[in-house]
């Protein structure tokens, strides 16, 4: 009896309140971002700064099939960091098949407007939460991946490090995914060396580099510098009928058929097969689609209509792709 009486003496003991607060988990550590020369300024929304704690989370959540339904599919398993965080297939692999679209490069994201190839999601935040539940791509429902993080060994105390004591769900998910891809900033290639005047371009790449900014070649009226982007939507004259809504699955707006996202031409090198539906294997297909082998109609955008073919000599073709390829920066070809 003297022993069970003391064991309940401390369990009272326990359950006292001794008025000292229970220890808060440290604050994340807020990241450095450095933006490049001549960049613009970058858009990071005010509730979800930068914080080394939530990208690393974000990172191994962005490698982590737990995301889906069978655990064969991450984020990664589409945007292959050897490839700039695309997909060398013109259609990606998910637990429910080959998904209608090209997966798009992921860097340089921090001054993106919107996102997908439709632009349908407006953050980076909202683009992370559509793969998870779409039955092509992952295949799985936002609760058993939240009920999954949370039995997790070790998910927790990382959610707890990046956002505090607070419950683990999608929202947090998306955010640690997003800061992470926030931080893919691709601006040392040669040709920002060149810019630096740290590196020259031989004959050619320099020919190249001139053809693209002017009306010979004609490139960079959507592929605008420093970005190489305009981030607008173009119907580029793939096709006379596009069999893809693009922009107006969207809009609703028949002008808008065949629009697509303007690509970034940063790395390009790495990401093919080109266009949204990776049609074209090589470079030297998406020149001859300009110079001369798009479609004319209503919907082709008028910044094409305007002009003649080019009619680019095979010097001048190869010039504009030697150009290219100046864009190209290796650490964003790891093995």
């Amino acid at each position: 009896m003297k022993f069970g009486a003391l064991i309940l003496l401390g369990l009272v003991a326990c359950g006292k309140d001794t008025g000292v607060p229970p220890a808060l988990p440290p604050a994340p550590t807020p990241y450095e971002l450095v933006v490049p020369a001549g960049f613009p300024a970058p858009a990071i929304p005010p509730d979800n700064p930068l914080t080394i704690e939530g990208i690393a989370l974000g990172e191994r959540l962005f490698a982590d099939p737990i995301l889906s339904v069978d655990s064969t599919i991450a984020c990664i398993s589409c945007h292959l960091p050897a490839h700039a965080f695309s997909d060398p297939r013109s259609f990606s692999q998910g637990v429910g098949g080959l998904t209608s679209r090209n997966s798009m490069p992921l860097f340089n994201l921090l001054w993106s407007r919107s996102f997908f190839w439709d632009g349908r999601a407006a953050s980076l935040e909202d683009q992370a939460l559509e793969p998870v539940e779409m039955p092509v791509e992952m295949g799985e429902d936002w609760d058993r991946v939240v009920a999954k993080l949370e039995r997790h060994p070790e998910y927790p105390a990382l959610f707890t490090r990046a956002f505090g004591d607070v419950p683990i769900d999608r929202r947090l998910v998306v955010r640690a995914i997003a800061q992470f891809e926030r931080t893919l900033i691709s601006a040392a290639s040669k040709y920002d060396r060149w810019l630096a005047g740290q590196a020259e371009f031989t004959p050619e790449e320099e020919r190249g580099f001139v053809l693209f900014h002017t009306e010979e070649g004609d490139c960079f009226h959507c592929h605008v510098a420093p970005l190489f982007t305009d981030n607008e939507f173009h119907n580029n004259g793939l096709d006379l009928d596009p069999p893809d809504e693009g922009l107006a699955a969207l809009t609703g707006k028949r002008l808008d058929r065949g629009k697509f996202k303007t690509p970034t031409l940063r790395n390009v090198e790495y990401t093919a097969p080109y266009m949204h539906d990776g049609r074209f294997q090589t470079l030297e297909e998406v020149v001859v689609h300009y110079d001369s082998g798009f479609h004319r109609t209503a919907l082709t955008d008028p910044l094409l209509l305007v002009r003649p073919n080019l009619d680019l000599t095979p010097a001048d073709k190869r010039a504009i792709v030697a150009f290219l390829k100046t864009l190209s920066e290796p650490q964003f070809q790891v093995p």
